[in-house]
């Protein structure tokens, strides 16, 4: 063959190796999610993909018979047609007794650079630009290689599943999706521009409702208003305006007996009846709970038996507060749900410091200040109990945790409960 017809047949081996390359990092790198969408539209080829990416060994070992074949022809045409033509070339300024060498080490390494950038490099790049679409337009093809490569490729296979079980390599996908792995979607959303910044902490408050405790986001005990059975007129009149429902309790907040809403007490008071009789007519059955449940589990039992509010216990049967179906949503909806109470829970300073109040939930403290995580979060819920589990005792004024370069120091304690914190970021040479 001429020159011509060698450089002709190198450059369709390139183009096929190419094709491999291209076709190989697409089936690799085709995310489920966007096939099924594409599924979903009417294009039946993305279910031929998702089903050669269950039955991913016959294709790659296909792949590789194709790419090594071609490589190791697409070298010895190489050297063969190149060869005499760099030494021709170099013949005319050297005729030393390495002229034979220098010419194979040129096509060799033409040959090589050629299929790396045409072969290798590029396809690849060009793959992971689109990964789906591009499987779903070479899918037929692929097929059809496959099916021609298949007793060899069936050989292979059986050889390297041997070799798998002998060292107990577990070779199944693994399809499933865990929580960081959303976030960090969402997270480059976010920096796209896709997504705004609210939207971002919407979606991941969603998903920490599997993880936050009822105590995170209820009203605690302090802050509970009831109401007594032997209550006033004019005490329910006052204690009104400041809830929606209310505990109705035998005496102490600790023996509840349900709750009243708001609204019964306004149907009473446009029929001019008395408030002070609170009986069996207008006390709901209210829903107690453990406090060991997770917001999702509560979302469930609310979902369950039509309520809205509920009392939670601890395993002493003592009340630790009381939670709404609005508690759950404000979690949910983050800073921007409730901008007046989280201006109020956390505030920069013009120093750059924060000053934090303590019952701030410890997933707002993280996300204000920058920390991806603070130690062993599932002991506590809140900033003040984050002080708390690192000083290992009840604060005072003045005690102080440093963490991750920041420093965190308890500025007013009332009563045994820290109620301010100032987060501020350590210097070079600041102190513990």
């Amino acid at each position: 063959m001429s020159l011509f017809q060698h450089v002709a047949l190198l450059v369709g081996l390139v183009m096929a190796a190419g094709f491999l390359s291209l076709t190989e990092i697409a089936f690799a790198g085709a995310r489920k999610i966007k096939l099924k969408l594409l599924a979903e539209a009417g294009d039946e080829r993305a279910l031929k993909v998702m089903a050669l990416q269950e039955q991913s060994a016959e294709f790659f070992a296909a792949s590789q018979i194709g790419l090594n074949a071609i490589s190791i022809l697409g070298g010895i045409l190489g050297e063969g047609a190149l060869r005499p033509f760099f030494i021709e070339w170099i013949s005319a300024f050297y005729a030393g007794p390495a002229l034979d060498e220098i010419g194979f080490a040129l096509s060799f390494l033409f040959v090589t650079v050629l299929f790396i950038l045409f072969a290798d490099l590029m396809p690849k790049r060009l793959a992971m630009l689109a990964p789906e679409r591009i499987a779903v337009a070479v899918i037929g093809p692929v097929q059809l290689f496959i099916r021609v490569c298949k007793p060899l490729a069936w050989a292979l296979n059986l050889v390297a599943n041997l070799i798998f079980r002998i060292f107990k390599v577990d070779t199944r996908r693994e399809d499933s999706i865990t929580f960081d792995e959303i976030s960090a979607a969402v997270e480059a959303g976010a920096q796209a521009g896709v997504l705004q910044k609210q939207e971002q902490h919407f979606i991941e408050n969603v998903f920490e409702l599997e993880s936050r405790s009822v105590a995170s986001a209820m009203t605690t005990r302090d802050n509970i208003v009831y109401f007594n059975l032997n209550e006033s007129e004019e005490a329910i009149r006052s204690k009104l305006a400041s809830h929606s429902k209310f505990p109705v309790c035998d005496g102490v907040i600790d023996r509840v007996i349900g709750y009243v809403d708001t609204r019964d007490m306004l149907v009473r008071l446009l029929n001019k009846g008395s408030l002070s009789q609170l009986n069996d007519s207008s006390i709901r059955t209210v829903l107690i709970i453990p406090d060991t449940l997770t917001l999702s589990e509560l979302l469930d039992k609310f979902r369950a038996t039509k309520e809205t509010f509920a009392v939670v216990i601890n395993e002493y049967a003592l009340v630790m507060g009381v939670i709404t179906l609005s508690d759950i949503m404000l979690t949910v909806m983050g800073s921007w749900g409730s901008p007046l109470d989280q201006d109020e829970q956390i505030m920069q300073r013009e120093d750059g410091s924060w000053l934090i109040d303590g019952m701030t939930p410890i997933g707002d403290v993280k996300r204000t200040i920058g920390l991806e995580s603070l130690p062993e979060e599932e002991n506590y819920e809140t900033a003040a109990g984050f002080m708390m589990y690192m000083l290992r005792k009840v604060p005072k004024r003045t005690d102080s945790v440093e963490y991750q370069g920041l420093k965190f120091e308890v500025l007013d304690v009332d009563h045994y409960r820290i109620d301010q914190i100032l987060v501020r970021l350590l210097k070079p040479g600041d102190g513990a």
